[in-house]
């Protein structure tokens, strides 16, 4: 039997601006927060403390991933990795 080490790598990167481009991306295509949220994966409350950028800690890569299929949009948030 073997025992697996794992390394996690946590890379952030800073994106001025990004719940201004959520909230108008959400705005642009008229649905409610609650059904979008709900489709994310998240709460209302939290989708709104994105918009209003408010969110302490980040907000992971997979969840913004949802978020932008969610609202066809693309938010340009891209990794130097």
């Amino acid at each position: 039997m073997t025992v697996k080490v794992r390394r996690i790598i946590k890379l952030e990167v800073d994106v001025p601006g990004l719940g201004d481009r959520i909230k108008q991306a959400r705005e642009a295509r008229g649905r409610p927060v609650t059904q979008m949220a709900k489709e994310v994966g998240i709460s209302r409350n939290y989708w709104y403390q994105l918009e209003a950028e408010a969110v302490l800690g980040g907000v992971a890569e997979e969840t913004l991933r949802k978020i932008e299929e969610v609202l066809g949009v693309d938010l340009g948030v891209q990794f130097d990795d």
